[in-house]
């Protein structure tokens, strides 16, 4: 008999950035690599099989994305993206931008037919603004209420293909936080997936994620005391469980 095809997980994570003319862009992303490749160590214990690359380019990023419409895919595939960003987009090692639209489109039910039925699930490390969120207070007996902010725009989430979720490391608008150690957001899901909470459902495992995030941990030097808020939207039709063993 023969054996079932292992789910597949492609990590990029960008850590060095030049612009064409070799001047540097943005700063380095120290704790970033060595963060990728835990989780994907950890992805491969899960029976994942994991194409892990590092310091890749615009075009080389979308081009990784094509290669997966290529592929035989097993039960669920998984990405893991840890890049600069601002809203709507991560950017390539040569300081270019990457639209998630444009990643989601070349893995629709239309470019990418091997996919279509096939649960796609995204975990974005990466600024999605410039704003640094102050926390709030989570009780409180007395105070003037809170400004209301104008509605976010969904446009980049309406072009989610069928059959994915895509989980942020911050909320739209935020900045997303990183030093020598890792990132709260990816170091919240190592945790997850290293404890009996990667058999949730993924619903379920991504709001413990928000959890994680959102109670245990702050940023520290120049911007102590600083939160971070992971947000989540997925149009999955069904409950799946995609790293219980």
């Amino acid at each position: 008999m023969s054996q079932p095809r292992q789910s597949r997980a492609l990590v990029i994570v960008n850590t060095n950035f030049c612009s064409s003319d070799g001047d540097v862009v943005f700063r380095t992303r120290g704790g970033a690599k060595r963060e990728a490749e835990k989780l994907s160590n950890m992805l491969s214990r899960l029976n994942y099989k994991v194409k892990l690359m590092h310091n890749k380019t615009a075009k080389e990023i979308e081009d990784l994305y094509q290669q997966e419409c290529c592929c035989e895919h097993g039960e669920y595939f998984v990405s893991i993206i840890s890049s600069h960003g601002k809203e709507g987009i991560i950017f390539g090692c040569d300081s270019e931008p990457v639209m998630l639209t444009r990643i989601f489109q070349i893995l629709s039910s239309e470019k990418c037919p091997v996919l279509t039925k096939i649960p796609k699930i995204f975990f974005i490390q990466a600024c999605r603004g410039e704003e640094f969120d102050q926390g709030v207070v989570v009780e409180c007996d007395s105070g003037e209420p809170e400004p209301e902010r104008e509605p976010d725009c969904f446009s980049d989430y309406l072009s989610i293909p069928p059959q994915t979720a895509v989980m942020f490391a911050c909320s739209p608008g935020y900045v997303a936080f990183l030093n020598i150690s890792g990132s709260m957001f990816l170091q919240a899901l190592l945790k997850v997936l290293e404890g009996e909470e990667r058999h949730l459902a993924l619903n379920r495992l991504m709001t413990r994620i928000n959890r994680e995030v959102a109670f245990c941990c702050q940023a520290r030097g120049t911007y102590e005391g600083c939160k971070e808020m992971p947000c989540f939207v997925t149009n999955l039709l069904q409950e799946v469980f995609p790293f219980s063993a």
